[in-house]
């Protein structure tokens, strides 16, 4: 008998949860106007999550995923994209997509249940939102893979929570990537639960990241609410992406609710809330910042106002959309069946929508 095969993940931190910096994983591309940009980008995303909750118990917006705690796998992964690289998110990436420029007033949009917020411009090199769990990971490996074939040098960031591995779905991404050597960095962000399900009751492996051992690719674990480790570990995959892929599991928490349709505090202890405050992800930013001299009270509350004026902003724009009522039935097939075109133009013909928007405006 000798020993078939022995593997083992890598456990990354750069910086605590004080703020202090491990000097030798420190990225060599990274200075403080950079982190600084992290950091406001960070805030942005509690903000805009902040507002977003308040909107959808005002009935103002639909069900919606809070991101509140996972600001540093969210920012830290947008950060180390380059500008021709890809992301394919699935259903609470909103850091992701700010950080890589894509308008609040779309995204409050979305929230108000418009598909309309969900089109993603080409230039952004991205996929819209995808609730199904883990089937976004497919589109991930089948667009890593398409940048190998078309040699374009891009490679596709994909985000799965800790419950989307235990999906058919997430394996076969991988066993794909790895067998075909796509650019693809597959990122768990392991926020420790799957509505109310724990990722103790998830799977027996010791770690998440072991599950690229069974596809012949590195895994590796990161501090999820360290996001300059975060950072260094997706830069070093995307730099590596064309050998092959990489899955890297972010450890993070999830501090609010899975969706507005939950209710966390019927399933999981309020202890174990209170020990992850401790690991917040933009306090320890914000000591390492200070530290440094780079950050005050006088320059926090200038980016709380300028944070909630933008939210404002984008929340009027995004509540003055009119939408097209043809949309319902332009973007339900790939072309228009007969039976829908019958009921389109018997709307048209007998001018609902006006009557429909007249009513509205009447209260009645």
């Amino acid at each position: 008998m000798k020993k078939a095969f022995d593997g083992s993940v890598n456990y990354y931190q750069v910086m605590d949860e004080l703020g202090n910096i491990d000097q030798s994983l420190f990225p060599r591309d990274l200075d403080d106007n950079k982190i600084l940009e992290m950091y406001r980008y960070m805030s942005l995303a509690r903000a805009l999550d902040a507002k977003a909750l308040s909107l959808q118990r005002q009935g103002r917006a639909v069900t919606y995923a809070p991101l509140v705690g996972e600001e540093a796998t969210q920012i830290g992964s947008a950060m180390a994209l380059g500008k021709d690289d890809y992301f394919v998110p699935n259903f609470r990436q909103q850091g992701v997509f700010l950080a890589r420029g894509f308008g609040m007033d779309g995204l409050f949009l979305y929230f108000r249940g418009y598909e309309e917020g969900n089109m993603i411009p080409r230039n952004m090199h991205a996929l819209p939102g995808a609730v199904p769990v883990s089937t976004q990971m497919q589109h991930a490996a089948g667009l890593a893979f398409a940048q190998k074939y078309l040699k374009t040098g891009a490679s596709v960031i994909g985000f799965v929570g800790d419950g989307g591995t235990s999906e058919g779905d997430f394996y076969e991404a991988l066993n794909f990537a790895g067998v075909t050597k796509s650019p693809l960095v597959a990122i768990i962000e392991n926020n420790q639960w799957a509505i109310s399900m724990p990722r103790s009751r998830q799977t027996a492996a010791q770690t998440l990241a072991q599950k690229a051992i069974a596809a012949g690719i590195p895994g590796v674990q990161v501090d999820g609410n360290d996001v300059i480790g975060v950072y260094k570990v997706i830069k070093d995959a995307l730099a590596n992406a064309k050998n092959g892929p990489t899955l890297v599991e972010c450890i993070t928490y999830r501090m609010s609710m899975h969706t507005t349709a939950d209710d966390p505090t019927k399933y999981r202890p309020q202890e174990d809330v209170d020990v992850w405050k401790k690991r917040d992800p933009i306090a320890r930013v914000r000591a390492y910042l200070a530290k440094k001299n780079l950050w005050n009270d006088q320059k926090e509350q200038a980016l709380t106002d300028q944070n909630l004026r933008s939210i404002d902003e984008a929340v009027e724009k995004a509540e003055s959309f009119k939408g097209d009522p043809a949309s319902i039935f332009e973007h339900v097939y790939s072309y228009m069946p007969d039976i829908l075109q019958e009921e389109l133009d018997a709307a048209a013909a007998s001018n609902f929508w006006q009557q429909q928007q007249t009513q509205q405006e009447n209260g009645e």
